[in-house]
């Protein structure tokens, strides 16, 4: 299991996530960056933060 915080890459935020893979999780947090942060593409230096961030879980 991987496991994200919005928070790592987005001080303040609270937003987290526990997927299967990192796929999931950069799928989930795209979602999530366009609802909460107004982001509707995510530039590919804040894909490599969330990348880095992603720790395994479990």
């Amino acid at each position: 299991m991987k496991s994200f915080a919005c928070g790592d890459v987005v001080p303040g935020c609270e937003a987290r996530w526990v997927c299967s893979t990192e796929d999931e999780i950069l799928v989930a947090v795209a979602g999530h960056a366009a609802a909460a942060h107004g982001l509707q593409e995510v530039p590919a230096e804040l894909v490599q933060s969330v990348r880095s961030s992603i720790v395994t879980v479990g």
